[in-house]
């Protein structure tokens, strides 16, 4: 199985960009789709952004379409999320996860199989 471990979250202002990375062990990371979530205090887990196992398929949150960006880097064994104009309300615990069925890029949390620990990330008005 693969571990995950996501990094580069923390406080920004709004307007501000982050990068994230989740860096995967124990296993290829061009075996899985991987995906990107967050849950926010008080909401569901939600989805962000995702990204098929070839890397040709991309699907995004309206609510980030534009703004961010998710790519891999298989040689690395890492996915980046790429978090531009940041608004207060993308203030949340990002997580990363790894689809290791399916292989495209769902949007469902339940397609896939590991998660990351999670990484904060706030956004300041």
């Amino acid at each position: 199985q693969v571990q995950l471990v996501e990094s580069g979250g923390g406080l920004v202002q709004a307007g501000g960009s982050l990068r994230l990375s989740c860096a995967a062990s124990g296993r290829t990371l061009s075996d899985y789709a991987m995906g990107w979530f967050r849950q926010a205090p008080g909401k569901e887990r939600g989805f962000v952004a995702a990204i098929s196992r070839s890397g040709l398929t991309i699907q995004y949150a309206d609510s980030v379409k534009g703004r961010f960006t998710i790519s891999r880097d298989d040689a690395k064994n890492t996915v980046y999320l790429q978090m531009n104009s940041l608004n207060p309300e993308d203030t949340a615990i990002y997580y990363c996860a790894a689809d290791w069925r399916v292989g495209r890029a769902a949007v469902i949390a339940g397609a896939y199989d590991y998660w990351g620990q999670g990484t904060q990330v706030t956004v300041s008005s």
